[in-house]
């Protein structure tokens, strides 16, 4: 009997090694990150280019606003492909080599940062797109702040170096003194413009030749010692020694790569290149996916939670509806942080302590969808929504765990949205409440209970017009919107009893959001000094806290 036990146990040690060992590969093998971008810095060119390299596509589509250009794979929103810009959140897995690679695809218009930082904080590595001409731009200033919260790896990727652009020394330069990071070229351009001729790889000393390529195909690349005597008649001489002077200047001067402190977000690697000719493409994803860490820990209530942790684990960051107008469904997209999720699995939803059988997880490439038998940390599944989930929800097997919740912006622009059909009210509240459920705009409610019209709050005025437009083509509601004029919100973290002490406040107005919360809007900026020069006690935040086992108000 002992032996038989010695024997039962010994298979099941194995069995436990061996499955210890799967997901110890399968970790290994993943790579996670966003783009990051100002709009029009090539973000989806590069994101389609980079899903070519990986075979994940036959051929690229640029966003173009003639007719007849083909549509990229990752904007599938019938308004993005109207307006030939990026305006929601998409997940792009593929296989490139032995990597699986879960591109998290964030918006191109500044009018949907807040999405991006949802995003931001399922991604593990982020990249930085930069045109050469503009350098630093406003959005990605911003969101390079919101990856230094997170500590977040950021690797350069400077783009449209076949046209006129800024000095490549001035644009690390710029890097360096206004966002305080440190940059380590990995290659280095020759010429620019109509003469950009390639890139010095300063790891191997080879210098990186390209034809171009027919439109969406892959452009051959072309390596050569740098002694090679048909460099001479590739490459004039006058390009190839202004390149070899300032890779001396940077040997001499410049940072040293060190991997811990990329890890850390404290240096950046700096890339050039040109998404939009296939120029560098390939020498920054092979490159990229050396240097980029796989899935790191994430914090909980019960402090960080290592992916090798042997049960499931994962957090929903985004939630889209009607993804397939044809079968009007929702879809939770989760990111996979530690264990193995596999198909059929029940798992806990740690807000309502309910269990939920997760029988149709699918993998996501843009609209397109696969079921899916598993999944390890790193990857990002979608699961059907029947209106159960929230942004920032923890689902886990075993020992209960919360990871932090995904915090929401001020917005700026707020506006009441009008139904003039009454007919059309059932149609308006499902719409409304799956649209805030998927963090498309802020609602927030009048304190004045007999006013049912809900608030829009959002960061842009494109965000106002996609619910507008989403309202009429997935829910057949027409409505209508009434600015109201205020440009600040504020949370009071101290609740409705803070307010109350303060009696009556002037200059702002009061109004309450899907969380219950106060919140104060205000006209401007000098309204909002005005509240704090009277009332030097209060204390008012402009993100709003997380939220835990509360269910938001509905429409």
């Amino acid at each position: 009997m002992s032996t038989n036990s010695s024997e039962t146990n010994s298979s099941k040690t194995n069995q436990e090694d061996i499955s210890r060992k799967d997901l110890a590969r399968a970790v290994e093998r993943r790579r996670n990150f966003a783009i990051i971008s100002h709009p029009d810095a090539g973000k989806t060119t590069l994101t389609e280019k980079l899903l070519l390299y990986g075979g994940a596509i036959q051929q690229a589509g640029a966003v173009k606003a003639r007719g007849e250009q083909r549509k990229v794979t990752s904007d599938w929103m019938e308004l993005e492909k109207q307006r030939g810009i990026s305006i929601t959140s998409t997940v792009l897995q593929f296989d490139y080599k032995d990597i699986t690679i879960n591109l998290l695809d964030t918006p191109g218009h500044q009018d949907f940062s807040e999405d991006t930082y949802r995003t931001l904080a399922a991604a593990d590595n982020a990249v930085m797109l930069e045109d050469a001409a503009k350098g630093l731009e406003p959005q990605t200033r911003k969101l390079f702040e919101v990856c230094r919260l997170r500590n977040i790896p950021i690797f350069t990727f400077i783009n449209k170096m076949d046209r006129p652009g800024q000095e490549p020394l001035a644009l690390l330069d710029e890097i360096e003194a206004e966002l305080n990071l440190a940059t380590w070229a990995v290659n280095w351009p020759i010429g620019s413009g109509d003469l950009f001729r390639g890139l010095i790889d300063r790891n191997t000393k080879e210098i990186v030749l390209f034809t171009r390529a027919e439109r969406g195909k892959q452009s051959v690349e072309k390596r050569l010692n740098l002694g090679d005597p048909e460099v001479k008649e590739l490459v004039e001489e006058d390009l190839l020694e202004k390149a070899l002077e300032e890779i001396e200047l940077l040997n001499e001067a410049g940072a040293e790569m060190d991997l811990e402190q990329i890890k850390a977000g404290e240096l950046t690697p700096v890339f050039f290149g040109s998404a939009m000719t296939n120029f560098g493409v390939k020498p920054f994803l092979d490159t990229f996916l050396q240097m980029a860490q796989g899935p790191v820990a994430r914090n909980s209530n019960e402090g960080p939670v290592d992916p090798m942790r042997e049960t499931f684990s994962g957090f929903v960051f985004k939630l889209q509806a009607n993804m397939d107008p044809r079968h009007r469904d929702r879809v939770a997209f989760i990111r996979v942080c530690s264990g193995r999720f596999q198909k059929d699995m029940t798992v806990r939803h740690a807000r309502t302590g309910k269990s939920i059988r997760l029988s149709r997880p699918q993998k996501i490439f843009a609209q397109d969808r696969e079921v899916v038998e598993d999944a390890f940390p790193g990857d990002v599944i979608g699961l059907n929504n029947p209106g159960m989930f929230s942004i920032g929800d923890t689902l886990y097997t075993g020992k209960r765990i919360e990871y932090e919740g995904i915090p929401c912006f001020s917005p700026e622009i707020f506006s009441w949205l009008r139904n003039p059909n009454p007919s059309a009210f059932k149609n308006f509240r499902k719409g409304v409440n799956e649209l805030r459920e998927e963090g498309a705009v802020q609602i927030l409610y009048d304190i004045d209970q007999a006013k049912r019209d809900p608030i829009l709050a959002a960061v842009g005025q494109l965000q106002l017009d996609v619910v507008q437009h989403r309202l009429e083509n997935e829910y057949g509601v027409e409505t209508r919107l009434e600015s109201m004029g205020f440009q600040v919100a504020r949370w009071v973290p101290g609740g409705w009893p803070a307010l109350e002490e303060l009696g009556r406040i002037f200059n702002c107005k009061t109004v309450r959001d899907s969380w219950h919360r106060p919140v104060l809007l205000f006209k401007n900026s000098w309204n909002l000094n005005q509240l704090f020069e009277d009332h030097p006690e209060l204390e008012l935040s402009s993100v709003a806290p997380v939220v835990s086992g509360v269910d938001p108000i509905t429409l």
